[in-house]
Parts: structure tokens; sequence; C-alpha cells
């Protein structure tokens, strides 16, 4: 069951009134009220009430915290507020902050579902933006708006005396697209995203001019992660709307409008300076592969020395890579494979990490949960990130146990995590999809602290993905298109006959790794596996080759278009085996491993001399230390002396396999 996301007041305005007389005669009353918008469970309402009807108290309320849903109270004695797994002692210090619990602040006004008009009285109304259709602007004395309802309903004009329309109008374009009418310049047209904000793709696309595109454009993100989940039945109702043939565009033109969604995409065939030109290559067959068991408790320690040191590291983490971990082994394995502990330290020397890396969380955490509410009302980046975080937390994982229900301990370790991260890294701060790469962390974890160490090891790798300007995005699809067309370029000409060359329809992919596109469990396995670093660098890249592997014989044989490519790749979700995944993946990086002329390009994304150089270094140590600041020393030694005599593809190529041109 989902959880009730509080309401949260976005923008509210007094001085708002209403002429209780239609017409421009000087004996009619003016009733003043303030309009909200309010933010509830994802959805917009926007609401007028006359201040007779008000109660100070929920004014005040709202007033006092506008930017917050929710007020943090220490938990009593009798009945105190704890993380799944009880914090260990040196974290007693902390427990003024880790003994926090919510308190949901109730909104008289606002919480109502879709009611066009509140009866008690009948200038009050409020009404969901998804059932706006547009607003009328007239400026004479003041400005004045006019609401009209997809049912006709056409609600009281609201005059702003006292100013206000325009930041309203500001606010209400967060939810919704507003655009001028071609038929009438004083009327707005309103086209909503979706009526449960970025939910839905069918609703993404309801607008016949492409919303999708712009909202693309505006936040990737969210439009990939919220849109591509409901695909299933939408494309030609939507793309080609019944009763809208004047509006259609050609598949072809679609297409160019979602490449241009990520400038730098765009891979030259041509032969031109700086692109490496190569002929097509014979990879031959590939090898069967075999998974083998998870590695278990007994196993995991057999690798230990008394102090605590891990022995042979890169055994240990082949291991993990062919059979993953058993669930009880995860929670301290993890923290190795994510370095959040050094493979080479001591059990003594953990303790010491962990207690500083718990004052260092907590002294974090501190900074957030002590600005006043004056100081928040001040800085709108860390507002938004809370908004942001609020939201996407009360819809991550809800199906599963450790989630699920109300005012449930684990959403909330979630929340104060996310907010941490944005002290941690507040030029990155929140940007959604990262809940996604938390909770399974923090399910294995049981731990506040852990978790976000973890976590914040996880974003080091991941952070590309989510910036501004999507370099890390822009940087695996080149790649993958390269690796793809590398593996099998008939497969890869067919797509970009359909218009599907840019593989955009793996965004999410790639995105979250696969996080929506497995169970729970199965995510579990396949992070580890990837975290081991073997056999390859990328080698999520290759998962992404195995998957479009196994699905290229029916897009093919049945002729799929643009359209149909869309749908059934998301129609994968939840649908995939990943024992099959992996073992195809693995294939595919041995088939590439002996190829005896891959393009140099292919060589550095893949890293393959600098994982052999690596492992060799690794096998001469005595336990196998990754971290060794020696080990590493020797690395840059060695691969400064390739240079020098001659070995210099890992140098040569700079544009991480951009420039790659196939000719058949």
């Amino acid at each position: 069951m989902a959880a009730t996301t509080p309401p949260k007041v976005v923008f509210e305005h007094e001085g708002v009134f209403i002429h209780s007389s239609p017409d421009e005669s000087e004996d009619h009353d003016l009733i003043s009220g303030f309009l909200r918008i309010i933010d509830k469970d994802g959805e917009s309402l926007v609401e007028y009430k006359p201040l007779e009807d008000a109660d100070p108290s929920n004014m005040l309320c709202a007033c006092k915290d506008s930017s917050s849903v929710v007020e943090w109270t220490k938990s009593s004695e009798d009945n105190p507020h704890r993380p799944v797994d009880h914090q260990l002692s040196y974290e007693t210090e902390w427990d003024v902050i880790s003994a926090i619990s919510f308190r949901r602040k109730a909104l008289a006004h606002g919480e109502g579902g879709s009611n066009h008009i509140n009866y008690r009285n009948k200038w009050a109304f409020s009404f969901n933006v998804y059932d706006l259709r547009s607003i009328t602007v007239k400026c004479e004395e003041w400005p004045c708006l006019v609401f009209r309802l997809k049912d006709g309903t056409a609600l009281p004009a609201i005059h702003f005396h006292q100013g206000g329309s325009t930041a309203f109008l500001d606010s209400l374009r967060k939810s919704v697209q507003i655009s001028k009418s071609p038929d009438d310049e004083n009327v707005l047209i309103v086209n909503t995203y979706s009526k449960a904000f970025s939910l839905s793709f069918e609703n993404l696309l309801d607008d016949t001019n492409y919303g999708f595109v712009q909202k693309f454009k505006k936040d990737p993100y969210t439009t990939t992660l919220g849109g591509f989940s409901k695909v299933t039945n939408y494309i030609f109702d939507a793309f080609w709307a019944p009763g809208l043939e004047c509006h259609q565009r050609p598949v072809e033109e679609v297409a160019d409008l979602l490449g241009e969604l990520i400038p730098g995409l765009e891979i030259n065939q041509q032969e031109e300076p700086g692109f490496e030109v190569i002929t097509r290559l014979d990879l031959g067959q590939r090898t069967v592969v075999q998974r083998t068991e998870p590695v278990t408790m007994k196993e995991w320690a057999k690798y230990q020395d008394s102090e605590g040191r891990t022995k042979n590291v890169p055994h240990i983490k082949n291991l993990i890579f062919k059979g993953g971990l058993c669930h009880v082994v995860r929670k301290e394995a993890w923290k190795f494979l994510l370095g959040y502990f050094p493979w080479n330290s001591t059990h003594e020397e953990r303790k010491l990490i962990q207690k500083s890396k718990t004052d260092e969380y907590f002294r974090m955490k501190l900074q957030w949960k002590s600005i006043s509410v004056e100081q928040e009302r001040r800085n709108s980046r860390l507002r938004d990130y809370r908004s942001l975080i609020e939201k996407d937390v009360n819809r991550t994982d809800r199906n599963n146990k450790f989630y699920e229900g109300l005012d449930n301990p684990g959403l909330m370790l979630l929340h104060d995590i996310l907010m941490t991260y944005c002290m941690y890294d507040f030029d990155l701060g929140y940007v959604q999809g990262m809940s996604d790469l938390l909770s399974p962390i923090l399910f294995v974890m049981e731990n506040e602290v852990d978790a976000f160490w973890c976590f914040v090891s996880f974003m080091d790798e991941m952070h590309e993905n989510f910036e501004e300007q999507m370099q890390g995005m822009k940087t695996q699809l080149i790649q993958l298109s390269t690796l793809l067309r590398l593996l099998d370029l008939a497969f890869w000409n067919y797509l970009e006959a359909q218009d599907s060359g840019y593989l955009y329809f793996c965004f999410r992919w790639l995105l979250i790794r696969f996080k929506r596109e497995l169970h729970f469990q199965d995510v579990l396995r396949l992070w580890e596996v990837m975290w081991t670093g073997q056999p390859c660098q990328n080698f999520h890249l290759l998962v992404c080759c195995a998957m479009l592997d196994s699905e290229k014989q029916k897009i093919m044989d049945r002729k799929y278009g643009f359209n149909e490519i869309l749908k059934h790749i998301n129609e994968l979700s939840m649908k995939l085996d990943i024992e099959e995944i992996l073992c195809k993946s693995e294939s595919i990086c041995i088939q590439i491993k002996n190829c005896k002329d891959l393009p140099h390009s292919v060589i550095e994304f893949l890293g393959l001399n600098t994982v052999t150089e690596t492992s060799a270094l690794l096998e001469t140590s005595e336990y196998g230390i990754l971290e060794s600041p020696q080990t590493s020393s020797r690395s840059t030694h060695r691969q400064d002396h390739l240079a020098s005599n001659g070995h210099s593809h890992l140098k040569e190529t700079t544009h991480y396999g951009c420039k790659v041109a196939l000719i058949s």
C-alpha cells in the first residue's frame, strides 16, 4: 500500500478578489480570498478560498512551513524511532539526530480530491490542474484570470488587485505546459504532462505538439524514469491520436527530434580527420560459459586472515563475478566492493573508519536538520531538493516489504540519507533516479551510516549520469552504439533504418543500471557482479548488448518499426533472466578479447589492457590489495613505460570510443 504524501503549498497569494456581480456595476461586492497551488501525491491542485471561510490556524501552518511537508520532532522515550538495525554504540552521542521521526502536518484546505466546487461557500473552488483546459487573461485596471475546465465549467473570474498573477502563472507552469491559443491571444491553452505527474508515458505523450520531446529536453531523468514505465499501449494513440491526422508527423521526424535531445550522439560514419577507420571484424564463435554458485559466508571467511585482511582479492572477485553472493554475505562484502572499506584493512582499522565516517555523516545530517524555516525560505535549491526527495521516496520500491506501508522506517532512512547527500554534494544535490540507486544498498546494509557511504561510492561512479550536461549518458550511448555495430552490424543497420540508431530506448538501462528492468533480487545480483570490475571496464555496456542480442531476432523477423521497438523494449521489464544475461554478457566479453584487431577506442573504453596489467600486478602481491598506493604507482609507471615503447593506444583515442567507422 502506497503512503499518502502530505500536501505541500507551493504557491499562496492573498488579496485575490471575486466580484460578486459579473457586470461592471459599482454596487457589486468584493470577495477577498487567497489563491493556492497545492502539491499532493504528485498532483497539483488549484484552490481559491474566501478569507471569511479560512481557518487562521491552518493558514498559519501553511505559511509557517510552506517549503516542507513534515516537521521533525524528537521521539518519545516510550516509542523511540530507530533505524532498522540499531546503530553501533559509538553512535549514541548522535541519538539526538538519529532518534527523529516525522510528524505529518494536517492541511485542511486542498486535501480534497478533484471536486470543482466547495459547497461550504459558493465562491470557493478547487480543481486538479489535470482538469484545466484553458485560462483567459484580461488586463484592465488589474489582471484578471478565468479558469475553464475540460468539462466546460467556467469558474468565477479572479481579480489580482494587489498583483501576483504572473507569479501564479509561473508556479503553474511547473506542473503544466501553458501556451497561447492560436485563435485568441487572450487565451492560454493548458496541456498537462500527466495526471499523476511523470508516472505514465501514455499521458506524457498525450498532447499533439510532442510535449514529450520538450519535456525530455527540460528533464530527461523524470521523463525517462517515469515516462517509459507504462508504455504498453500508447504509441499509436499518442503520436497519432485519432482525428488529428492534420498534425501527424512522420516517424523519421519524430526520431530526428529524439536524436536532438542529447546533442553529440551522432556518430559520423564518413571518413574524416580524427576518425578511426577499420574494417569489419570476424569475431568468431562465442564461448559457452556457465555460472557458479553464490559465495557463501564460509567461503568468504576463508579469504580473511587472522586480523581481517582480505587475501587474494582477484580470486575472490572472480568468484563473486561468476556466482554472486549469498545474501548473508552482502552486508559485509558490498562495503569492500564499493570501496567503503579497503581490502587490506584489519578489523580494528575498519572500526576506526566506521567511527570516523559516522561522525562525518551525522555532522552533515545536522546541517540540514538544523536549518530554520526562515533559512530554508531563502534557500530555493534546498527546498527543491527536499521536495523532489519527498516525492520520490514515497514511490520507491513500495512493493518491497522493507519499504511498504505507512510511516515505514525504511522510507525515513531513504529520505534522511538523500537529504544528507545534498549536504555532501550540494552542487549535484538530488536528481530523480538517485533514490533507485540507494534503495538496494539500504536494503542490504540495514544501517543508515553504512548505506550512506556505500551510496557515496556508487555515486562517484554514476555521478556523470546525473549532471546537467548529461556527459555520462552521452558517452555511454555512443560507446554502446559503437559496440553494437562492432558485434552485429546488420542489427545496428536495421535499427538505424528504423530511426532507432541512437539507442535512446536504452537510456533508462544506463541511467540507473537496470534497476527498473529487473526484479529486486536480480538487481542485487547484477550490481555486485558489476562492482567486481571484471572481466573488463564498463561491463554494463556488454549487459546492454546481451539484452539486445536476445531480442534482435524477434525485432527483425517481425519487422518492428520505430514505435514497436520502443514498446517491445519497454515490455521486457521484469521478464528478464539475469543468469542468462550474465552468461551471454561474459561470452560477448570473451569473444571481444579473443579478437586480435580490436579498434583502439574499444580497447580503451573497455579497459582491456588496463584490466590485464592490473590483474598481473595484483597477482604478484601477497594479498592482492587493490587500494595499495604502491600498486597504483607501479600501474601508472607500467602504463607510461608501455607508452614510451610504442604501445600508446591507451592515449591515442580521446573521444571515449565516439569516433569509430565500420566498413562492411
